[in-house]
């Protein structure tokens, strides 16, 4: 049997974007020496390419250059399924959104193409009613340009893992859904709670 099944994959690019783009910040993989680099970057899509910066002073940074490979991973929502929500006799599940991404990632060398790229991710992020606009005559912008680094990444493999009880009965998908909405709301603000 193939895994995962393939109810559970999606391959639809308009899905996989939507995840991208509502979901930004990506855990970004670069294997040196057969050890992992792992770093939580948000990362802006824009034509087939994925934008990002990262501290000069990050040990990833050496690594996010060159043509390399790089896996780059983003997470959607997710949470424990009740049995107990279903109309038909279940187990436990655990259902889930994931967009993994493979790629060849490139530094940009360029400043100006540096600031600009910060102002539009400060747009895309502060998007659809921002609050803040970063200006190109920022002061502060302008003196951390020289502790960023730019980079893209060129996809050269899409997968969308969504896992979300559609081989349930119809009744049971649609309590699913529900439920990972109702969920995900109340474990925020739990976890906040418990934190703060």
């Amino acid at each position: 049997m193939k895994y995962p099944p393939k109810h559970h994959q999606d391959s639809d690019l308009n899905h996989i974007l939507e995840v991208i783009k509502t979901y930004p910040l990506a855990t970004i993989i670069s294997v040196k020496d057969n050890a992992p680099h792992i770093t939580h970057l948000p990362l802006v899509y824009e034509r087939g390419k994925l934008i990002g910066h990262i501290d000069i002073y990050n040990p990833q940074t050496e690594l996010l250059k060159n043509n390399n490979d790089i896996t780059v991973l983003f997470y959607g929502p997710q949470c424990y399924i009740s049995p107990s929500i279903f109309t038909t006799t279940q187990l436990p599940t655990y259902n889930y959104i994931r967009v993994h991404l493979k790629g060849k990632v490139n530094a940009i060398e360029d400043k100006e193409a540096l600031k600009q790229s910060l102002i539009s991710m400060t747009e895309f992020l502060e998007a659809p009613n921002p609050k803040y606009t970063l200006e190109p005559d920022n002061p502060r912008l302008e003196a951390n340009l020289s502790y960023i680094k730019m980079f893209e990444i060129n996809i050269t493999h899409w997968e969308g893992k969504f896992k979300l009880s559609q081989d349930k009965h119809p009744k049971d998908t649609k309590a699913a859904r529900e439920e990972l909405i109702k969920r995900s709301q109340e474990s925020i603000k739990q976890f906040l709670d418990n934190l703060f």
